[in-house]
C-alpha cells in the first residue's frame, strides 16, 4: 500500500485511513509482484502462462485492507457509508477515467474503424464500472471470441472491485448493527464475511465448471477472493501474528504459491474455480503471518524498487494494457510491423512505468490529498460529470461506427439489386449470368465495420441451439414445395443467405437445425462441462431423428470442427472425428434423403487473421490479409467421411475456388470482404455466391436440386 493508506481498485492502489504504524511493506511488495506478473503475462503469455493470477493477488489485498479499515471504523449510518464511497471515488476515478478517455481518443486516431463500435461500448460500460458483465456476455458468444482485444479489457477487474466497494460497507455496517444488539459485533462481522466467502466460493466452483468463460468475469464468482482478504483481517483483529508458529516458513510458502501459479496455471484451465485457491490462499498466508524476519520474503518485498512499483502499481495496471493493444496499430501506420518485438516490449515496460509515475504524482495523489475533502457532494458531482463525459465519448464512437455501417449497407443493397453487378461472388467465373466481364481487381466497397456485423438472418432470428443444447429452435425460410433441412453449426448457418436466394428461385422451404459450436456427431466433444457434452450428443441424435421423420426431401449440411474430441488432442481428433459422422450419414441414406455436404471454407483463423480488422489496417496492402489453401487449411471430418463412404445419395461440394481464386485465398473479392471474423462468411458475400452454389448443387445429379424450367 502507499504511504499510510488503504487500497484502491484491484488492490492496486492505496486508500486512506490506516495509521503509519500499520504500514506494511510486505503488502506493498505483494502489489509490485502482482502487477509485475500481470504485465509480464500480457507481454509474454507463453512464458508466464498464469500471470493473470496477479489480479487475484490484488483482490485479496483489497479485501484485507478495506475490511481492516471498516473493522476499525465501522459505518454507523448512511453518512459514514457515503463518506466511504467518497474516499473510494477520490482514489480511483480520476486516474481510471483519464485512462478511459485517452484510450478512447487513441482508438479513434490509431485503431481501425472495425473496432470502434465494440471499444466505444466497452468504454461506456467501463466508465460506470459494469464492463465485467459486458465481457462476460461476450465471452460466451462464440462469434465474439475472435474479436480484437479491447484496450479497456483490463477494466473488468476494476469493475469487480468497485462493485465490492459499493456492497462491502453495507455488509459490515449491517453486521455490526445486528451484532451490537447482542454485544457480539465482532462475531457478527466474522459470520457475515465468512458467509460471503463460502457462498461465493461454492458458486464459483459450480459456475466455473458450468460456464468457465463467463465465470471468469462475473462478480459473484470473485467475491470470495475479496472476502478471503476480509477473513484475514477478521482473524488478525483477534490473533496476533507474532503468536503464529513458523512465520517465516509460512511466508515463504505463500510467496512460492504465487510464483508457482504464475508458471503452472494456464489460460486453458477452468478459472477461477478451485485453481484460484492457489493465489488466494498463498496471498492470504503472506498477509496473515506478517513476518518481518530477515529469514522471510519481507527482505525481498521491502526492497526500494519493489516499494516504488507498489506505489505506482494502480497506474501501471491502468496504462500498460492500452499501450499493448494500441501500439501495434500505431506501428503499422508508420510503416513498421504490427508484431511486438523484444525492443517494443521493453519500451512498453519503460513507458508504462514512466506514465504510471506521472499519473500517480499528478493525478492520483493530487485528488487523494487535496480535492473535495469534507465536501462529499463535490466528490459525487465530479464523479458524475467525469463519468458522463467518458460515457459520451464511448457513445460517440458507437454512433460514428453505426453511421458508417448504415450508409455502407445502403450502398451495398443498391448494388446487389443491379443484375449486372460485379459485386462479391458475381465477379468470379460463372458468377451472375447477367454480369458483364468484371475487372480483375475492384475497389473495396464494403466497410470493415459493416463486415463485422454482416451476418446471416439466423443470428437475429435466434435460430441457434446453445449450451447445454436443451433448447432446439427451428427457423423456416421460403414457402416452396421441396423441403430442405440445413444442418450443422455456425458453418452451416453462414450459407443461409445463399440458400435463401435459391429457395426463392427453386421453390424450396429451408428449415434450420443449427447449433453453436456443437458438431452434429455421435462422439463426445471437449465442451465446457459434462452436461454440455451430453447435451450436444443428445442434440445430434434429435436432429437425426427429426430430419429422417419423412418431412424433408434433402439435407444440406456443413460444419467446422471447432473443438477437439473429448480427451483427445487436435492431432488425435483429426484422425478419429470422421467416425462420429458415419451413423448420421447412414441414417440419412436409409431415409432416402438427398444429402449435400458443403466442405468447410478455408480457415483464415489458422493464421490468426481477423479479416475485417486486417482489411481495415491494410486497405492498400490486402495481400497482408491473404493466405493459401495450404496455410488456411482446416480439417473437415464430416466432408471426409461423406467422401469416403461414397453413398449414391450423398455428394460433397467443394467451395475452395470461391474463396481462393487462382490459388490465393482473398480477404476481399469483388469489393466485398469475404469473412466477418476469422472463419464465418459475410452474408453479402454468401448471397453473391448463390449462382455458384446453385450450379454445384445441380451438378450433383440429386433429384431435389434438379431445376425444372
Amino acid at each position: 500500500m502507499g504511504t499510510n493508506t488503504l487500497p484502491a481498485a484491484a488492490g492496486l492502489r492505496p486508500s486512506g485511513g490506516i495509521a503509519s504504524r500499520d504500514h506494511r511493506k510486505d503488502i506493498q511488495g505483494l502489489r509490485a509482484l502482482a502487477v509485475g506478473i500481470v504485465l509480464l503475462y500480457h507481454l509474454w503469455p507463453n512464458r508466464f502462462t498464469g500471470g493473470f493470477i496477479g489480479v487475484d493477488v490484488f483482490f485479496v489485498i483489497s479485501g484485507f485492507l478495506i475490511t481492516s479499515h471498516l473493522l476499525k471504523t465501522p459505518p454507523k449510518n448512511w453518512k459514514d457509508v457515503v463518506a466511504f464511497w467518497g474516499r473510494r471515488i477520490r482514489r480511483l476515478l480520476p486516474a481510471s477515467l483519464l485512462v478511459l478517455f485517452v484510450a478512447g481518443i487513441a482508438t479513434y486516431l490509431f485503431a481501425p474503424q472495425s473496432v470502434w463500435a465494440d471499444t466505444g461500448r466497452q468504454i461506456l460500460s467501463a466508465a460506470f464500472y459494469v464492463v465485467n458483465w459486458d465481457f462476460a456476455s461476450s465471452s460466451v458468444d462464440y462469434l465474439a471470441a475472435d474479436n480484437a482485444p479491447s484496450p479497456v479489457q483490463h477494466f473488468w477487474s476494476l469493475s469487480v472491485e468497485e462493485q465490492f466497494y459499493f456492497i462491502w460497507p453495507l455488509v459490515v455496517g449491517l453486521a455490526c448493527y445486528a451484532g451490537a444488539r447482542f454485544k457480539r459485533s465482532n462475531t457478527a462481522v466474522a459470520v457475515a464475511v465468512a458467509s460471503v466467502f463460502v457462498l461465493s466460493l461454492v458458486f464459483s466452483l459450480y459456475y466455473t465448471a458450468m460456464e468457465p468463460a463467463m465465470a471468469y468475469f462475473v462478480t459473484p464468482t470473485r467475491m470470495w477472493e475479496l472476502a478471503a482478504g476480509g477473513l484475514v483481517a477478521v482473524v488478525m483483529s483477534r490473533v496476533r501474528p507474532q503468536k503464529l508458529p513458523l512465520r517465516s516458513l509460512m511466508s515463504w510458502v505463500g510467496l512460492a504459491g504465487v510464483v508457482a501459479g504464475t508458471f503452472l496455471i494456464r489460460p486453458d484451465m477452468p478459472f477461477p474455480g478451485y485453481l484460484a485457491l492457489v493465489p488466494v490462499l498463498s496471498t492470504a498466508l503472506v498477509i496473515l503471518v506478517a513476518s518481518e524476519s530477515r529469514r522471510s520474503p519481507y527482505v525481498l518485498l521491502s526492497l526500494r524498487p519493489a516499494q516504488f512499483l507498489g506505489d505506482i502499481s494502480y497506474s501501471v495496471y491502468l496504462w500498460h494494457w492500452p499501450m499493448i493493444v494500441l501500439v501495434p496499430y500505431l506501428s503499422e501506420q508508420i510503416g513498421f510491423s504490427a508484431n511486438l518485438g523484444r525492443l517494443d516490449k521493453a519500451l512498453i515496460i519503460v513507458a508504462s512505468l514512466a506514465v504510471a509515475w506521472i499519473s500517480t504524482e499528478f493525478v492520483e495523489n493530487r485528488f487523494r490529498r487535496q480535492a473535495f475533502r469534507g465536501k462529499e457532494w463535490k466528490t459525487f458531482g465530479f464523479a458524475a460529470v467525469a463519468m458522463i463525459v467518458v460515457g459520451i465519448l464511448g457513445l460517440s464512437q458507437m454512433w460514428v461506427a453505426t453511421r458508417i455501417v448504415e450508409k455502407n449497407q445502403d450502398e451495398i443493397q443498391a448494388e446487389l439489386s443491379d443484375p449486372k453487378s460485379c459485386l462479391g461472388g458475381n465477379s468470379l467465373p460463372s458468377g451472375s449470368p447477367g454480369a458483364t466481364k468484371c475487372p480483375d481487381r475492384q475497389p473495396l466497397k464494403m466497410e470493415p465495420a459493416a463486415a463485422k456485423n454482416d451476418k446471416s438472418r439466423a443470428y437475429a432470428d435466434g435460430c441457434w441451439a446453445r449450451p447445454p443444447y436443451s433448447n432446439r429452435p427451428e427457423c423456416t425460410y421460403g414457402r416452396g414445395e421441396k423441403k430442405i433441412a440445413l444442418v450443422g453449426n455456425s458453418h452451416a448457418g453462414h450459407w443461409l443467405p445463399a440458400l435463401e436466394v435459391l429457395a426463392e428461385r427453386n421453390d424450396w422451404t429451408i428449415t434450420t437445425f443449427l447449433a453453436s459450436t456443437c458438431s452434429i456427431s455421435t462422439l463426445p466433444q471437449d465442451l465446457s462441462n459434462e452436461e454440455t457434452v451430453k447435451g450436444c450428443q443428445d442434440y445430434g441424435r434429435w436432429v437425426t431423428e427429426r430430419t429422417t421423420s419423412g418431412e424433408f426431401d434433402a439435407v444440406i449440411t456443413s460444419e467446422r470442427q471447432s473443438t477437439p474430441l473429448q480427451e483427445m488432442s487436435w492431432a488425435e481428433t483429426e484422425k478419429n472425428a470422421s467416425d462420429g459422422h458415419t451413423r448420421t450419414l447412414e441414417e440419412w441414406n436409409k431415409a432416402e434423403l438427398d444429402v449435400v455436404v458443403i466442405r468447410d471454407t478455408p480457415y483464415p483463423g489458422a493464421e490468426d487473421v481477423h479479416v475485417p480488422d486486417c482489411v481495415a489496417s491494410h486497405e492498400d496492402r490486402l495481400e497482408e490479409c491473404a493466405g493459401t489453401p495450404t496455410s488456411w487449411y482446416w480439417m473437415d471430418p464430416l466432408a471426409e467421411e461423406a467422401r469416403s463412404m461414397d453413398l449414391p445419395s450423398t455428394k460433397v461440394v467443394y467451395p475452395e475456388d470461391w474463396f481462393c481464386p487462382e490459388g490465393r485465398c482473398e480477404p476481399v473479392i469483388g469489393g466485398v470482404i469475404t469473412y466477418f471474423d476469422t472463419a464465418h462468411i459475410t452474408a453479402t458475400y454468401a448471397r453473391t455466391l448463390a449462382p455458384q452454389l446453385d450450379s454445384q448443387l445441380r451438378q450433383t445429379g440429386l433429384a431435389t436440386f434438379d431445376r425444372s424450367e
